[in-house]
């Protein structure tokens, strides 16, 4: 979650469970704030806790369940934003990866190399994994997947707002 890339240990060689765990890691990034990429710690927990209040809700629908984070409540306005960046990450990685898998070896080159450039975390596993690195990739994948660094490094709503026709009428 540093995004240093920095490595001691070939992540290849670890066992699944932990492969996994790490992937999981690259999507969650880093604290709100930091340079890390990846969704941010308070969006994931935020995301987490919508979701176990959708389930009170669901046992309870005319409950009034209000989150709160740190003691304070926090706008539904908020939660809306988080929730659309979330399925907006969501949909971008599962796109990248869909179109990378035209660009790389196999099914998990192609996850990972997504995740670890969206993330902004450096290696992703297998053919872009800690030993190896991103030269085996076509220039127009590693094309495909500088913009997901892009993405990545300077947020989804900052570099998707260059897209929208309002923006430049303005």
């Amino acid at each position: 979650m540093t995004t240093t890339g920095f490595a001691t240990a070939d992540s290849d060689q670890w066992p699944n469970a932990s492969r996994l765990l790490l992937v999981m890691m690259m999507f969650i990034g880093g604290c709100a704030g930091s340079t890390g990429g990846g969704m941010k710690v308070v969006r994931v927990f935020i995301m987490f806790k919508k979701m176990l209040r959708e389930m009170r809700l669901f046992m309870r629908p005319s409950a009034v369940i209000q989150m709160k984070l740190g003691g304070k409540p926090v706008e539904q306005e908020i939660i809306s934003h988080i929730s659309a960046f979330f399925a907006i990450f969501m949909l971008i990685f599962a796109v990248g990866s869909f179109i990378m898998t035209f660009f790389t070896p196999n099914l998990e080159t192609a996850v990972t190399s997504v995740i670890a450039t969206l993330g902004n975390i450096g290696p992703g596993l297998n053919a872009v994994g800690v030993t190896q690195n991103y030269a085996a990739i076509s220039p127009l994948g590693q094309g495909i997947l500088t913009v997901f660094m892009l993405l990545g490094r300077l947020e989804l709503y900052t570099v998707l707002i260059l897209f929208l026709p309002s923006f430049w009428k303005r």
